[in-house]
């Protein structure tokens, strides 16, 4: 693996070229400059939009100005992300987040403008103006949520209380990342040494049980001393996203959380029941894991542990890694393909872990520029398996901006994961396919199910959580440590295989997961993953048009509804059939596992 002390080490084709946003920085400053004049043309529109054709002239605008933001933005954030310590990146950020500050206070009018309107009214302005057709489907979506929108005086006052309302969120943010410590533990010159969340993450991996049990233990304990405060900011959160959702006449905080997407409730319920039918797979992987490891019993600082050890890893170079992920991609037809091999021509990656750079992996889809994928490439499977899913997104974020306007370029996060998890899923069956070593092929069959366990099963048992918390709330029941513990700990026993001793730290696991402050979220994950499995099962096989069908749902934005578009792509979730299909592939992977 290539090791940097410098940016300037690394060859030019490997770095993004961010003048392809701006050519010099004063450009940047122009824009800066012509933003604040556009923010300031938008907020003359506030009670003075009164026809088609002055609704037309702000929506119009409005677009524009969005489109110079989303550039200066970018440009200070990427910039920052190649350094985080560059204080000029620094200050370009802060000017771009004050300006999105002044542009949002010059556009907040407009929603209850356009909610205060009559549809018949509305759609006259749209039919005396033609130039409206365009912002036709977003103006006419927003009225779907009238029914939710409340009176003058009750939005004002939740307004005022929207602050208020988000204290458990921001309370929880502090004591996880500014108040929780993890103490020290032992490294293995048994020297004492300072455990992060980063070290966490590699010594729960680590072949040596006690540092395993010391890391394990260590992370939780912080959790554990501050239970009773956890508790009640959660609690606090669960209630006060219940009382909204009555507030708002929808039937319950899950069916708000879906509106959005318009996805039926049936979809989330469907989802928990079909994989509880399946979870007996889970239970036997457990039990061939315990076995595997040589354990009497088997606990929670077991399940990270890698079954194949340091033989079956090999180095794979950042050249290399691309190549291969071409090769397995190739069942997504030639004109991916191209557009794909264009990216590291074009400089779309960044790809090497330098001093300073942001940690971890994204995509930035920049519309009317190009996508820009943030690596930190180390020359391993893990790395491959993450360059081919950052660039699922950064194909996704591309053929979105090429044929959809700007209005319906970006996707929802509902079907974002699942263009990164098919390159996924594509990329491991074909490692499979080739492997003959044993210990090799064994090695990507338990990554495989690692991912099965991380992005299906473990957010599904939390999505399930997430409705009985939440269902507990609403039938007037109290929330309290005793029933968020036995509540977790009940799940995490179904959902990790009756073999798993229940240590006491298990049950505090819901405390210290961020997501659940973004109320139903996590469902997306677990829906997302069954979709890529079965899209890459339908391009292996390779009938006819199930290429073109799935390039026109990566071709499709946001143009329609999630499951509309995934329906596109041969994927139905109204129905039981993707999720058992998914489940059936982890059966046959265990299966596979166990007759070794």
């Amino acid at each position: 693996m290539n090791t940097y002390k410098t940016r300037e080490e690394v060859t030019d084709l490997e770095k993004w070229n961010l003048r392809d946003i701006y050519k010099t920085e004063e450009d940047w400053e122009n824009d800066l400059q012509l933003l604040e004049k556009k923010i300031e043309e938008l907020a003359t529109f506030n009670s003075n939009i009164s026809d088609g054709a002055s609704l037309l002239a702000y929506l119009t605008l409005s677009e524009e100005t969005s489109f110079i933001y989303r550039k200066v933005y970018a440009y200070g954030m990427l910039l920052l992300d190649l350094d985080t310590r560059n204080t000029h990146a620094q200050s370009l950020i802060e000017k771009a987040r004050y300006v999105g500050q002044k542009y949002s206070r010059a556009t907040s009018f407009f929603m209850p403008f356009l909610l205060s309107l009559e549809e018949s009214k509305l759609k006259a302005y749209i039919k005396a103006e033609t130039g409206l057709a365009y912002f036709e489907k977003d103006l006419l979506e927003s009225f779907r949520y009238k029914k939710h929108v409340l009176s003058k005086e009750k939005e004002e006052i939740l307004s005022e209380l929207g602050e208020a309302l988000g204290v458990p969120s921001n309370v929880f943010g502090m004591i996880n990342n500014a108040d929780i410590t993890f103490g020290e533990v032992t490294n293995e010159d048994g020297e004492k040494i300072e455990l992060t969340r980063g070290m966490y993450a590699k010594r729960i991996e680590s072949e040596d049980r006690n540092v395993r049990k010391e890391a394990y233990l260590a992370y939780y304990k912080p959790y554990i001393g501050m239970k009773n405060t956890i508790a009640t900011t959660f609690s606090a959160a669960v209630k006060n996203n219940v009382k909204t959702a009555k507030l708002r006449n929808y039937p319950s905080a899950l069916e708000k959380s879906l509106f959005g997407d318009q996805v039926p409730v049936e979809v989330y319920n469907n989802l928990i029941e079909t994989t509880r039918k399946n979870l007996p797979y889970m239970d036997d992987y457990m039990k061939f894991r315990k076995k595997r490891l040589q354990l009497k019993e088997l606990h929670a600082y077991d399940l990270s542990v890698p079954l194949v050890g340091e033989a079956a890893k090999e180095e794979i170079s950042y050249d290399d890694a691309f190549q291969i992920m071409v090769d397995a991609l190739k069942p997504l037809g030639e004109e991916y393909i191209a557009v794909l091999k264009s990216f590291k021509e074009k400089r779309y990656l960044d790809v090497r872990e330098t001093p300073g750079k942001r940690s971890g992996a994204y995509n930035l889809g920049l519309y009317g520029v190009h996508p820009f994928i943030l690596l930190n490439h180390r020359d391993d499977l893990d790395s491959l398996f993450t360059l081919a899913h950052e660039c699922g997104h950064g194909m996704h974020s591309y053929f979105s901006s090429k044929h959809q306007p700007q209005i319906s370029a970006g996707y929802s996060i509902f079907v974002a994961e699942v263009a990164s998890t098919v390159n996924e899923v594509l990329l491991i069956r074909h490692l499979l396919k080739l492997e003959q070593d044993p210990l090799k092929r064994e090695h990507l069959l338990h990554h495989f199910i690692d991912s099965f366990k991380g992005t299906f099963f473990t957010q599904v048992m939390f999505s399930e959580f997430e409705k009985t918390v939440h269902e507990q709330a609403e039938n007037g029941l109290p929330l309290s440590l005793d029933f968020f513990n036995s509540t977790y700990e009940e799940l995490f026993k179904a959902y990790n295989g009756s073999d798993l001793v229940i240590d006491e730290q298990v049950k505090y696991g819901w405390s210290r997961i961020p997501h659940f402050y973004r109320p139903f979220y996590v469902y997306k994950y677990a829906t997302g993953f069954a979709s890529a499995i079965n899209i890459a099962d339908k391009l292996i096989v390779g009938e006819k048009g199930d290429v073109e069908n799935y390039l026109d749902f990566l071709k499709s934005g946001s143009s329609d509804y999630p499951l509309e578009l995934l329906k596109t792509a041969g994927v139905d979730l109204t129905t039981p059939e993707p999720i058992n299909h998914a489940l059936s592939i982890f059966h046959s992977l265990v299966k596979e596992v166990l007759e070794k």
